[in-house]
């Protein structure tokens, strides 16, 4: 079963960017539709965004238009580019396929901190 790491958080002030990456054990290709989600403290995990395999994108509406999805299969790496940031997308970042249940195996995820 291909298992992911994700990386590229930190602590970022209120309008910086900062961009996540998610590194699959296996083909991310042949897992079709990939998404990033997100678990804000006390929260539960909720749908960030999605990318089909034909590149088809999907957004929350909270991030449309200052978040961006991309992947590239060669490198088995799945990217979020985040803009704008805003201190409510402070949460702990995790990519997997879509869609996903509690049930699937999860990373670790990686930290991403909106503070002035």
């Amino acid at each position: 079963q291909v298992q992911f790491v994700e990386s590229g958080g930190g602590l970022v002030q209120p309008g910086g960017s900062l961009r996540l990456s998610c590194a699959a054990s296996g083909s991310i290709f042949s897992i079709g539709a990939m998404g990033w989600y997100r678990q804000a403290p006390g929260k539960q995990r909720e749908f960030v965004a999605r990318l089909s395999r034909g590149g088809s994108t999907m957004y929350t509406d909270s991030v449309k238009g200052r978040f961006t999805i991309s992947r590239d299969n060669a490198k088995n790496t799945m990217y979020l580019q985040m803009n704008s940031l805003k201190p409510e997308d402070t949460a702990v970042y995790y990519c997997n396929k879509w869609p996903s249940s509690s049930a699937d195996p999860w990373g670790q995820g990686t930290q991403v901190t909106v503070s002035s």
